[in-house]
């Protein structure tokens, strides 16, 4: 069963459970801060496994101390219920 798009209200709804997420170019976001790389590939490594269990991915980048993490759904067009599922999962690390 393929997930549904939320609405703009749904997902705003939704956001206000999440005050460190945010959404840029229509996707929920949020950017972390580490001290080293090392710091910052060891939480990466964690996502990988919450995504894996999830089979939900998300759209990320590291630079040195910085992540930004991305997460829509692509097959439904925009952002799930999946998605805020995984932001919630990645919040509790």
């Amino acid at each position: 069963m393929q997930a549904e798009k939320l609405t703009a209200d749904e997902i705003e709804q939704r956001l206000v459970s999440l005050p460190e997420w945010g959404l840029d170019r229509h996707k929920l976001y949020r950017h972390y801060v580490y001290t080293t790389f090392i710091e910052a590939w060891g939480f990466m490594s964690q996502v990988a496994l919450l995504a894996e269990v999830q089979n939900h991915h998300p759209e990320w980048s590291n630079s040195y101390g910085r992540v930004e993490i991305y997460l829509t759904t692509h097959d439904a067009g925009g952002i799930t219920e999946r998605d805020f599922k995984l932001a919630r999962a990645i919040d509790l690390l």
